[in-house]
């Protein structure tokens, strides 16, 4: 199969293959880490695609972020095995702690829960939003040597009514991805 570009989602109801042009596939890999993983080792090793295209949601940890956004860089959040290590790194472990798209400004942590309050050990790495896929899907496609970009868009802002408001916004994202993603020549 010819090497091209593979879109990786969790959900569909984050965006539907039936809104991509004809030569994009989109994989949904389901919610968390795990999934992720799984999904994106058996889309890689399946497509053997060029770039790997993340889109999702996320929850901003920082009150004037909305909208779609490019994520840079993306640590996990979840790991926390002090002494060992420090919070975000596996211990003994000889990967990177973090991973870095070509391009892209924000910062994303990757967990497997749903973020509903301020953690100041966000702030401390400078996270900017949160979601449950990322990390997975840029550890996987570095093993394979595959570049990754990550599109975000932002449903919530980590507080009390997260889990209500990403119900409600989980889809508003698509418009916005589909429109960037036709200017992005290397998909076409």
């Amino acid at each position: 199969m010819p090497k091209h570009t593979l879109i990786i989602t969790a959900l569909q109801t984050e965006l539907a293959q039936s809104r991509l042009p004809s030569n994009l596939h989109v994989v949904y890999s389901g919610v968390g880490k795990i999934n992720a993983t799984i999904a994106t080792l058996k889309a890689i090793e399946q497509y053997k695609p060029a770039q790997v295209i993340n889109f999702g949601t996320v929850g901003s940890i920082k009150p004037h972020l909305s909208g779609l956004i490019e994520i840079r860089r993306v640590i996990q959040r979840d790991v926390i095995a002090e002494p060992l290590s420090p919070r975000g790194r596996v211990p003994f472990c000889e990967r990177p702690h973090e991973y870095f798209a070509q391009s892209g400004q924000h910062t994303c942590a990757s967990g497997d829960s749903f973020v509903t309050s301020k953690d100041p050990w966000l702030d401390d790495q400078g996270v900017d939003v949160v979601d449950m896929e990322l990390y997975a899907i840029a550890v996987v496609a570095h093993m394979h040597g595959v570049p990754w970009t990550s599109f975000k868009y932002i449903t919530d802002h980590t507080n009390e009514e997260s889990a209500s408001d990403w119900n409600a916004k989980v889809n508003h994202g698509e418009d916005l991805f589909l429109e960037h993603l036709r200017s992005l020549r290397t998909c076409y």
